[in-house]
């Protein structure tokens, strides 16, 4: 398995991250597929035996569910491990059971660290912003945090450009912890985050940590074109997930079109290639695994087996490129930024 530096920190993590989203399943997160604990801890003990190290949850998964059940999963081989965990939405019914203020920071992280069954969180996401709360507020709790040991790095998932830029000028003036990560969509089918995250990560050393790399699934090769999405798939009913990403169907089935065609060539499955054009992309440190079964699990450690080609990744770039919102299509034009 491929070790990578997290970001331009110290921190080294696998290529590959199991996510736990779909562990517990409770509510709406049965959407995504059930994964209860016995099939939880399989999932995790082969990721461990493959070399993967690195693992991702969040405190709103199933409720503290995925949280309780990756803690007990790991059990003695925690130290063997790089645990990733989110705080922000709402997880109860007090006031303040959500946002980023410094009291739900501190109590989340404690209520994280009870479930993970740890002394401490490795890396701790703010899950997404919190308009209400002064960053110099959570930059401060998280700051503390790993001062008395409780968290060892600070990331963030799913800020704009401006919020991820605004929060590291604070942590740079006030001599904050400095974020080292960002969680954030990232496919073939869906590369907005090129526009202007990926550009800023690589300038200011954050690595990226791409979640639903298949765009829902959408990159497995099950939906067939003209052909009516199974009902028992988040895409069977769109409509009414929160789980799946936007989709531009018409040159996304272009896009599958391409991907199959490299598939057969290598003799892999589409989304083995689909993750491995996302690792050839510079700011990737890491890519979340979502899978829901030990023979998804499998396939996806097999892309570590061969490499996709530069010419591949540039055939893949071109048919996925879409037109750029301004500012970045005349920068495009004018070439000075190429």
């Amino acid at each position: 398995m491929e070790i990578r530096h997290l970001g331009r920190s110290g921190l080294k993590v696998s290529t590959l991250c199991l996510g736990t989203m779909n562990f517990g399943s409770i509510g709406k997160y049965e959407e995504i597929g059930k994964v209860e604990k016995k099939e939880a801890i399989e999932l995790v003990k082969i990721a461990i035996d493959n070399g993967i190290n690195f693992f991702d949850s969040s405190d709103i998964y199933s409720y503290g569910a995925s949280e309780e059940i990756l803690g007990n999963a790991l059990g003695t081989k925690r130290k063997e491990a790089i645990i990733s965990t989110k705080v922000r939405f709402k997880v109860g019914t007090r006031p303040n059971d959500e946002g980023n203020s410094r009291y739900h920071i501190i109590e989340a992280c404690n209520n994280s660290l009870r479930r993970l069954k740890t002394d401490y969180i490795d890396v701790y996401l703010l899950h997404e912003m919190d308009l209400h709360t002064p960053l110099e507020e959570s930059l401060r709790a998280l700051d503390d945090l790993v001062r008395i040991g409780k968290v060892r790095y600070i990331g963030v998932s799913n800020y704009t450009g401006w919020q991820l830029m605004k929060a590291l000028s604070i942590s740079e003036k006030q001599n904050l912890e400095r974020f080292i990560v960002y969680q954030g969509h990232y496919s073939i089918v869906s590369r907005d985050l090129e526009n202007e995250i990926v550009p800023l990560c690589l300038d200011q050393g954050l690595g990226v940590m791409v979640w639903s790399p298949l765009s829902g699934g959408f990159l497995t090769g099950k939906f067939k074109k003209d052909v009516t999405f199974p009902k028992n798939t988040r895409f069977g009913d769109f409509n009414k997930s929160d789980f799946v990403p936007p989709v531009d169907y018409e040159k996304a089935f272009k896009i599958l079109e391409k991907i199959e065609k490299i598939a057969q060539k290598h003799s892999v499955s589409i989304p083995q290639v689909s993750i491995n054009y996302l690792l050839e992309k510079k700011a990737v440190s890491s890519v979340v695994l979502g899978v829901r079964t030990k023979e998804q699990l499998l396939d996806n450690l097999n892309l570590k087996e061969w490499k996709i080609s530069k010419e591949e990744v540039m055939e893949l770039d071109d048919i996925s490129e879409k037109t750029r919102p301004y500012p970045y299509w005349h920068q495009i034009i004018t070439g000075f930024n190429k």
